[in-house]
This record gives C-alpha cells, structure tokens and sequence, in this order.
C-alpha cells in the first residue's frame, strides 16, 4: 500500500512531537530517554527520505533507463539510421511541373 505525502507529513510531524516531548521530559533511568530519542530520530530520516522519494512520478523513475536502454544499441546502429536518413530521404513527394 502506498502511502500519499500527505499521510507521510502528518507520521513526521506526529514522530517530530515525541521527540520533543522526550527533550523537554526529565531523563528517564538506564538512558532510556536517550535510546528513545535516537530511534525517533532514525524514524524522522526514514519518513523524510521516503517524502523525498515520493517526489518524482512514475514516468520519470521509469524514464531514468532510457538513455542507458538505448546506449545499448551501440554505434553501429546510430550510424546505419544516419545513413538511412542520408539515402531515403522522407518528406511530401516534389510537386510535377506542368499538371
């Protein structure tokens, strides 16, 4: 299930607010409050990263192996197009003088 950029602001926000409910609450015993912490932080730069990579649309991450794709091909094949384009040239047949 995909989750929306809306719904992935609001679980930021909601770790963002623990975290700082634990900063301004006194230390906990056997560093608790500290553990607690570095987990909420981990989760803040999970749920950026993934609000970061809800950023590009489908199209572009599926339009990234283009280039690569057709790299592939070789120069081999770009030069037998340039010399189909140089040979059969395409366009509107000439206009016939006298009709």
């Amino acid at each position: 299930m995909a989750s929306s950029r809306t719904e992935l602001k609001a679980l930021r926000n909601l770790i963002a607010e623990a975290d700082l409910i634990l900063e301004t609450s006194p230390a906990l015993p056997q560093n608790r409050t500290g553990a607690a912490r570095e987990n909420l932080k981990a989760a803040l730069a999970i749920t950026d990263d993934l609000i970061g990579q809800t950023k590009l649309s489908a199209a572009a991450v599926l339009g990234r192996k283009g280039g690569s794709a057709i790299a592939q091909r070789g120069s081999d094949y770009f030069r037998q197009l340039a010399a189909k384009r140089k040979t059969r040239a395409g366009g509107r047949p000439r206009k016939q003088s006298g009709e």
